[in-house]
């Protein structure tokens, strides 16, 4: 995908956002921490780097849920497959 500075770096916080939200809420992380491990799965990637934004992908629900209960949370917690309403709300 071709995207501009400014859409590329309003997904990134929005997918920083989201996915400190679930640490927070789901993973019981402090909110200061959940903000690193945002920071951290979620880096800045440069203009140019030609996988820039693959991370997006899955949206930061997916990636945060895989953090919290493992890589297998859909089977054991199918509740957890679609997020939630609050999380939408996010947006």
């Amino acid at each position: 995908m071709t995207w501009s500075e400014e859409e590329y770096l309003d997904c990134l916080r929005s997918e920083r956002r989201g996915y400190a939200w679930v640490m927070e809420h789901h993973g019981g992380v402090p909110p200061a921490e959940a903000e690193e491990a945002a920071r951290r799965r979620y880096p800045y990637e440069p203009d140019g780097d030609p996988y820039r934004g693959l991370v997006f992908h899955e949206e930061a629900w997916h990636w945060a849920m895989s953090a919290v209960h493992g890589d297998r949370y859909v089977v054991e917690h199918p509740e957890l497959v679609d997020p939630s309403p609050e999380y939408r709300a996010l947006g």
